[in-house]
């Protein structure tokens, strides 16, 4: 019989298996900010996709409606199992009513971005209300409370200086307060507080008519679409429903 000799089948000394675990920690320590990286990253692009879909959805409303539609309450908590709209089912978006949620049942929408928090919502009261017409001087089509010659009353700056306008009389704004969720609504009605600087004025509490938009900065990763009042109204137009 082969002689074994008595030390050759040892196993790791305890050096051996410390070097090893601390090779293994380096390898997950650079691993894991970069999965973190990844899964934000698709966040980013699965939430850009849904306010692409939030778009056409609002078009379409607007098409079969005659207006768009008004604000849901980002205060009342969600229903588990059943279909809720937040108290969105108000016919006329009065000064003081035009902001809050994105209406989710009434468009047919997600309720939530990618991180699970609700779309900030403000509209025009001219553009979402049951009167046809706005005051406007340009003919009246009976149905629509929105007219070739209406303007939107929001507008989109640079920053919270208003250095740079970025668009303005704009109809509708829709704004996924990104990453932080600092002024966000959550779905247990919950208001995400904190927000400041450019992202306060995204914030669903900020009743005003003034909003930010750039690139992503350490204190800014808000993601902002809103409807162009040329793209609805041509829109509107193609499908008969404006002359």
């Amino acid at each position: 019989m082969r002689h074994i000799h008595p030390y050759s089948c040892r196993g790791f000394s305890l050096v051996e298996m410390a070097i090893v675990l601390a090779i293994v920690g380096l390898l997950l320590g650079g691993l894991i900010p970069t999965l973190s990286a990844q899964m934000e990253s698709q966040r980013i692009n699965e939430t850009r996709k849904q306010m692409d879909e939030i778009q056409q959805a609002l078009i379409g409303y607007a098409i079969i409606n005659g207006r768009l539609p008004c604000p849901a309450d980002g205060t009342i908590p969600t229903i588990p199992g059943v279909a809720n709209g937040a108290g969105e089912k108000k016919s006329t978006c009065t000064t003081g009513a035009n902001g809050g949620v994105l209406p989710w049942v009434t468009l047919g929408i997600s309720e939530t971005d990618a991180w699970g928090r609700r779309f900030t919502y403000r509209v025009t009261p001219n553009f979402a209300d049951a009167t046809d017409g706005d005051g406007s001087s340009c003919t009246v089509t009976t149905g629509v409370s929105f007219q070739v010659c209406s303007e939107g009353n929001l507008y989109m700056w640079s920053d919270a200086a208003k250095t740079t306008s970025v668009a303005s009389k704009i109809p509708v704004v829709v704004v996924s307060h990104g990453t932080d969720g600092l002024g966000a609504y959550t779905t247990d009605g919950q208001l995400i507080a904190g927000a400041a600087g450019d992202q306060g004025e995204n914030a669903a509490n900020n009743n005003n008519n003034d909003f930010v938009s750039h690139g992503v900065t350490s204190t800014f990763d808000d993601l902002i679409v809103w409807l162009s009042p040329n793209i609805l109204l041509n829109r509107m137009v193609t499908a008969g429903k404006l002359p």
